[in-house]
């Protein structure tokens, strides 16, 4: 039986978020989430979406010529042939990212996959959904992504660093809640600590409209 995945959309943009901003990418997007945070600006993924056979969506994702691809949500891993849809485009030669919540288990994920996962702030409603035994699982070029609605949500997310060695583990992400906490709020939190974590912005989101879709 030929695998299934439930596909949100799919196009080609610039990468917006992770060390990878600034790259073009192709985005596979799907549909269907865990969590319901606070701040969501995907929510039409929750349900929306098509089914697409593993075959006919790599051939897609080909016609696209761009050989780093980001399968996102969405929560990805809600869906079994995600982690088949990984490994069958990273043998054919793409640099594969796969951006996940963090509140299901990534083991099953191709090593040579980058896992960028959230791990929810208070802020987000979502906190207690964390799994946390994935930072366990977690290898050095992955990346860890802590999205910061305010200054409570900082200092805890300061303190999760602390908690878990995350520095010395993978790459560490603070972003900011777009339209609620300015940017430069918290970059100064980050210098005024001297934090070694990697500060971003939503790229996407200054380069067109922040609520537009496909990009």
């Amino acid at each position: 039986m030929e695998s299934i995945l439930k596909v949100n959309e799919i196009f080609k943009s610039i990468q917006g978020e992770s060390t990878f901003a600034g790259l073009p990418c192709t985005f596979v997007r799907l549909a269907g989430c865990n969590l319901r945070c606070t701040y969501c600006d995907t929510a039409y993924a929750y349900d929306e979406g098509q089914e697409w056979n593993v075959s006919d969506l790599i051939i897609r994702i080909a016609e696209y010529g761009c050989k780093l691809v980001e399968i996102t949500g969405g929560e990805p891993l809600l869906q079994n042939e995600t982690r088949n849809l990984a490994k069958k485009l990273i043998r054919r030669g793409f640099k594969v990212l796969i951006e996940t919540n963090g509140s299901l288990d990534i083991s099953a994920i191709d090593m040579k996959a980058v896992i960028i996962m959230d791990i929810k702030c208070p802020g987000s409603g979502m906190s207690r959904k964390n799994l946390w035994k994935n930072i366990d699982m977690l290898k050095r070029n992955d990346e860890v992504k802590f999205v910061i609605g305010s200054k409570k949500d900082y200092l805890w997310a300061k303190s999760k660093i602390r908690e878990f060695n995350l520095s010395e583990r993978c790459k560490v992400i603070f972003s900011a809640v777009h339209g609620k906490l300015e940017p430069c709020e918290l970059a100064e939190l980050i210098l005024n600590d001297n934090l070694q974590v990697r500060f971003q912005l939503q790229l996407h989101k200054y380069i067109w409209e922040p609520d537009r879709r496909g990009v």
